[in-house]
């Protein structure tokens, strides 16, 4: 029963974000109907063991608790979402600083507590220019307080399916909004009293803030201590003992992430468990030296249970309460009280009380990739254990060779286990995988937890105890680490891994899903050869079957757009940042979507002009990407496996029995030799026709073209009919022209813009335009992705930004 009830809660703190009306509807029935099984079981049930009631009791509970989830996270979101800055604007803060920061090689992040912004204390995260912040401005302490002037910096994501959602990470690390400070003012206590915070000032003094930031002070102590050392590796090593990367390479995180194995940077259960083992090993000698009678009164797992249970609550504090440390947590302090109550210690419903109870205390936990990666890896070394336990039991007494062949085998079937068992995760959260990484944690992670992190350990220890000794451990540790990295580097320099994308649409990741868990359930539950039924769709669904749809990717400030239908799959221009080197709308944002899609190819890729916006991340995925043809207005170099050719008026393209065409408009053969000069003009323009499709059939792309072309256009094709208008150049007041406007008198017209963009675009007298021949405006920056798909002879439109509240405007 309770395990039915710890499921239903987390399936309903998982709905978070999404409406699901059936769910709010459910909650009191299920209230009266559980009242009512229960009087039930109480009296008329109370000797009668009915198999079917007793399922109904479960289902009950499952529905009770689902539905209570579901309601409690709206009413969490909804609570934090009233917080949030949802425009930038000019204003001071008064601030206090009660976290360390986060050091990068271009900025310092630091998270403050904003005091004059709402009637309750808010978070916020500022963002300083290293050397400015370091040799101008007056460098934030801990504990210290601030008035600080700048722009609020609110968090917009990219809403386009597959991409990084800045603002559900916002909302799940408590932050309301991004700050970039101008100037900086100090504060002194008696500033802040005479401002009116005094209620704040008096709870700051309270002991439990008090060792809060103690443990923030030691923990920058230390970052500063490890960053004077004489190490090769500091960084690294700093990531191991706190999860602090502020002095992290980037040419370390990069090898890390390259081989899958970016989540040994943070703290893990294992760094908390060595702590506290390490800790109880010494307190056990102890006692056996000096006070040995006092097992004779405690039994020696009740004696050391509350020195584990505080060096464990303390790492876990000095690490900065991170999901994966939690979990440790509370699983330790579950485990504590079964033995204390001397109950049986059953591990899969330690592990799920374990996620209720830390949804209940922190549900944006369920958005965090941490908590399902964490859980999911706990499950099945779980069930590695359980199978390693039942064969243990009928085995016969082996010899220490035997012993280790068995501990070796059951380490590399634990790898490839887990990478298989998380797959589905690493997809659904990253988008990509690397295929070494089961063949790299074979070394790294035992070297790691047997070797380095102890180490880690016991040089911080020592640094609090004497600093010399601390030193030394730290400049040995960092022989270990040299070794580490050695050896990631002999299989970088042999295999050469990359971080593969996975083109895997829903319906197939989910069918995945449901036949590993199949798999790595308890024998007995559910046979295992159903597992078979849940992979039959990589081989029976026909990746050509796929119905129409086109979607106006949001890219930011700048125009992509996907179009596809059943095996033909082409997009017009891939977006691109100013600097894709240090954001790259390609990785990040085209190709995740791609993958969402299940797209690994491309027929066609049409660039309708070679201007950064439009163009720019097709550099840099040209290689990761396979595309057959790839068009343009001014000669481009293409993949080795692509062939190029020049868009031009009167090129067609037919799909599905020619129920859908695609024109090319515009420029003119005569036209290509100036589109090197006047790119935008002479931008590829594409009319595409989708016949049998109400109530928007045809869609006119108009890429940068402005007044020039869009007339030549009524005069070329004068009869044209337009449902749907890509409005030229993002919106801008130099195309869309009235008249062009009025003519197509369109269903809809569509703006790629990107939030806050410094052009103004769409811009206003555009708007006016359009408000005046009562034109429907939509903006990929209200609406997000916008897509349109067919079904039967109906042509839908949805918003990306519709499908979750955090990103509705």
């Amino acid at each position: 029963m309770i395990q039915f009830i710890c499921v239903g809660w987390i399936i309903g703190i998982a709905t978070m974000g999404r409406s699901f009306p059936t769910l709010e509807l459910l909650l009191l029935p299920s209230i009266f109907l559980l009242i009512l099984a229960l009087i039930l079981q109480l009296t008329i049930f109370k000797k009668v063991h009915s198999l079917w009631f007793k399922f109904f009791q479960l289902v009950l509970a499952f529905t009770f608790s689902l539905s209570l989830g579901a309601h409690f996270a709206a009413l969490q979101l909804n609570e934090r979402l009233q917080l949030r800055e949802k425009m930038p604007e000019q204003t001071e803060i008064i601030v206090h600083i009660k976290t360390l920061n986060q050091l990068s090689d271009q900025s310092i992040q630091q998270k403050v507590h904003v005091l004059n912004r709402h009637s309750e204390v808010v978070q916020w995260q500022t963002f300083q220019k290293n050397e400015a912040a370091l040799n101008v401005q007056p460098k934030l302490e801990l504990g210290h307080y601030y008035r600080m002037q700048g722009q609020t910096r609110p968090a917009h994501s990219y809403a386009t399916q597959g991409t990084f959602d800045q603002e559900k990470w916002y909302i799940q690390q408590n932050i309301m909004s991004g700050f970039k400070v101008v100037t900086v003012q100090e504060l002194s206590e008696q500033d802040i009293y005479r401002l009116g915070y005094s209620r704040y000032l008096r709870a700051q003094h309270g002991y439990l803030q008090q060792i809060k930031l103690g443990i923030e002070r030691q923990r920058l102590a230390l970052r500063n201590f490890i960053d004077q050392q004489p190490l090769r590796h500091k960084g690294l090593l700093l990531a191991l003992l706190t999860g602090d990367q502020s002095l992290l390479h980037t040419d370390t995180e990069n090898l890390f992430q390259r081989f899958g194995m970016s989540h040994l940077l943070a703290i893990s259960g294992p760094h908390v468990l060595i702590f506290a083992l390490l800790f109880c090993w010494a307190t056990h000698h102890l006692i056996c030296r000096y006070w040995p009678d006092l097992y004779l009164i405690w039994p020696k797992q009740y004696l050391l249970i509350v020195p584990f249970c505080i060096c464990v609550l303390f790492y876990c504090a000095f690490v900065g309460f991170e999901i994966p440390a939690l979990r440790t947590l509370l699983s330790c302090l579950l485990i504590s009280t079964f033995i204390l109550l001397k109950q049986k210690i059953q591990p899969l419903s330690i592990l799920l009380l374990s996620a209720s109870i830390l949804l209940i205390f922190d549900p944006f936990s369920i958005l965090s990739a941490a908590f399902w990666l964490s859980y999911g890896a706990c499950f099945v070394l779980l069930r590695i254990y359980q199978t390693v336990q039942q064969q243990s039991r009928t085995a016969e007494v082996k010899s220490k060779t035997q012993t280790l062949k068995i501990q070796l085998k059951i380490l590399i079937e634990a790898q490839w286990k887990i990478f298989l068992a998380l797959f589905p995760l690493m997809i659904i959260f990253f988008k990509q995988i690397a295929w070494i990484t089961p063949l790299s944690n074979l070394f790294a992670i035992p070297w790691i937890s047997v070797v380095i992190v102890p180490l880690d350990i016991l040089a911080a220890l020592g640094y609090f105890i004497f600093e010399p000794l601390g030193s030394i451990i730290f400049q040995i540790n960092d022989l270990f680490i040299a070794i580490l990295l050695m050896f990631m580097q002999i299989l970088d320099h042999v295999f050469s891994p990359t971080l593969q994308p996975v083109a895997m649409n829903f319906w197939v990741l989910l069918c995945m899903c449901l036949g590993l868990i199949i798999l790595f359930l308890p024998r007995g539950i559910v046979p295992k050869t159903w597992s078979i039924l849940c992979f039959l769709p990589f081989i029976l669904i026909d990746s050509t079957k796929n119905g129409f749809e086109l979607s106006v990717l949001d890219v930011g400030q700048g125009q992509a757009i996907f179009i596809r239908d059943q095996a033909q799959t082409l997009m017009v221009d891939t977006g691109g940042n100013y600097d894709e080197t240090k954001f790259s709308v390609g990785k990040q944002i085209i190709l995740p979507f791609l993958s969402v899609k299940g797209v690994s190819e491309l027929n066609q890729l049409i660039l309708t002009h070679l201007d950064q916006d439009h163009s720019g991340a097709y550099e840099t995925i040209k290689q990761d990407l396979k595309v057959q043809q790839v068009y343009s207005n001014e000669q481009i170099d293409v993949a080795e496996s692509s062939q190029f050719n020049y868009c031009h008026q009167g090129q067609e393209w037919y799909w599905q029995n020619n129920e859908i065409r695609m024109t090319v408009l515009s420029p003119s053969k005569e036209h290509l030799a100036n589109a090197k000069h006047e790119k935008n003009e002479y931008s590829c323009v594409l009319y595409l026709q989708v016949k049998n499709a109400q109530p928007y059939q045809n869609f006119l792309l108009m890429g940068d073209a402005g007044w020039q072309t869009e007339y030549k256009i009524l005069q070329d094709y004068p009869d044209l009919k337009v449902d749907v208008l890509v409005l030229g150049h993002h919106g801008s007041r130099h195309s869309s022209a009235y008249a062009f406007l009025k003519q197509l008198n369109p269903k809809i017209a569509i703006a790629s813009a990107g939030f806050t963009n410094r052009y103004g675009h769409p811009s206003v007298m555009l708007e006016a335009r359009l408000k005046a021949l009562n034109i429907p405006l939509v903006t990929t920056i209200e609406k997000g992705s916008i897509h349109f798909s067919k079904h039967q002879n109906t042509m839908l439109i949805e918003f990306e930004r519709d499908t979750r509240h955090w990103l509705q405007r």
